[in-house]
């Protein structure tokens, strides 16, 4: 397989920002990814402050760049990350390729709730992306299960299609920029459903309901409902970074002030990394500035 001096691993914003500030270093860069570029920004329809626009956008203006100055795009899955005497080897689905150094980018997916219902109704009525599916409820009741930045823009992105989003949050108040919580007040078809909890999705075909628990007085209902939407934090896409790199409680992965980990050579940076901003400005600079230590690192 393939040598290259950079192998970035995600194609999400920080990986695709890596992956072109490397090459712009004059490194031959490599980009692997699995799944489709540009990761959990390519759900959202309109970008809350800047850059403004639609994230699918973004997104492929990015991947387009890269391609253009010469990055090579791999459409595999990374298994293992490993020394190869004064290079690392990065064993995919595909093959082994090598780098002098590595990038890991991968980013960070949607937890689940595991409750009943969740798996089984996945395609049926359970999406993690109200943009993309809101159209398809329009006049129909739904649910929205958390109470931070993510799940309150869902719910109003729904609310454009929806007869009523009725969001559930564990706590009494809500934890998102009080900018969203005052959005949400001002519509009247988004009922907050607080101090409660999801205990299952119900349904024949497709999600007809969602049983809730109210959690102060121990006491459940079930809330007509045709889509359900959880929105209740991430957990880092990194199952193939190899065991001694260290990880938060979480199992973020925890790097010095210059992106280093334990392992010599490798970085990481945005969504995978314990103290992640979380903002796509901190996501393109986090992938650049990994890019750039890399490339000191290795002399350019």
């Amino acid at each position: 397989m393939a040598n290259f001096d950079v192998i970035v691993i995600g194609a999400g914003i920080t990986g695709l920002s890596a992956a072109k500030a490397a090459v712009q270093r004059g490194l031959r860069t490599a980009n692997i990814e699995a799944l489709m570029f540009g990761g959990l920004v390519v759900n959202i329809n309109e970008l809350d402050g800047e850059p403004a626009g639609s994230g699918t956008d973004f997104a492929s203006n990015l991947m387009m760049e890269i391609s253009e100055l010469g990055v090579e795009n791999l459409s595999e899955t990374v298994s293992t990350i490993a020394r190869d005497g004064n290079q690392l080897s990065v064993t995919t689905d595909a093959g082994t390729h090598r780098a002098r150094a590595v990038i890991i980018a991968s980013g960070a997916k949607l937890k689940r709730l595991g409750i009943p219902g969740e798996a089984e109704f996945e395609y049926k009525g359970v999406s993690q992306c109200a943009d993309c599916d809101g159209p398809m409820y329009k006049g129909e009741e739904v649910v929205v299960v958390g109470g931070g930045d993510s799940a309150l823009q869902e719910a109003l992105v729904l609310a454009e299609y929806s007869k009523c989003v009725h969001l559930v949050h564990r706590n009494a108040t809500f934890r998102a920029q009080q900018h969203l919580v005052d959005a949400i007040g001002r519509h009247d078809n988004i009922k907050p459903v607080l101090n409660s909890v999801a205990e299952a999705i119900l349904g024949n075909a497709m999600v007809e309901k969602v049983r809730v628990r109210d959690v102060v007085a121990n006491a459940s209902r079930e809330i007509p409902s045709a889509g359900f939407f959880a929105y209740i934090g991430l957990e880092p896409s990194c199952e193939f970074a190899p065991a001694e790199l260290a990880r938060d409680v979480a199992g973020f992965l925890i790097t010095d002030d210059a992106f280093n980990t334990k392992m010599p050579g490798v970085f990481a940076a945005g969504a995978v990394r314990a103290g992640y901003g979380g903002m796509l400005t901190h996501a393109i600079a986090e992938g650049e500035a990994a890019a750039n230590a890399a490339a000191a690192q290795l002399g350019v």
